[in-house]
């Protein structure tokens, strides 16, 4: 329901390949450092946006997504679902073209927002298993 094949295809494909990573930092634990790193081997322009703004696999970071300074067009999402929210809201007004809630990112609210703003959604799903999986 929060995404399906032919979305997932879109937002990966069809979309542009500037990424804006939230949550993104330099700690090698999380899964947002191991997915950007997958999303940059797959050609994908990864821009960190995290509280420390830290550059992340070369990139600079920003601290909100309001202060990346170019357009970005995927807002991926590694926030919790209470979070979340806020963020797709805010990738709306920046005017990308989709948002990806990441594995266990859940609000169907936000959902219903971004979609009802002309944007490509996925929730609960993760580009660095799906991106593979397209050939």
């Amino acid at each position: 329901m929060y995404g399906d094949e032919e979305t997932v295809r879109k937002i990966l494909t069809e979309s542009g390949d500037t990424w804006a990573v939230v949550g993104l930092s330099n700690n090698r634990q999380r899964a947002a450092y191991g997915v950007a790193e997958v999303l940059q081997r797959f050609g994908k322009r990864v821009v960190p946006v995290h509280p420390k703004a830290e550059t992340v696999h070369g990139e600079q970071g920003y601290a909100s997504l309001a202060e990346v300074p170019f357009d970005v067009d995927v807002v991926d999402v590694f926030v919790n679902s209470d979070l979340a929210g806020p963020v797709a809201d805010e990738a709306v007004a920046k005017g990308a073209e989709a948002v990806w809630f990441q594995l266990g990112v859940v609000d169907d609210a936000a959902y219903e927002r971004t979609r009802a703003a002309g944007l490509e959604m996925v929730m609960d799903r993760c580009p660095a298993i799906e991106i593979p999986r397209l050939g």
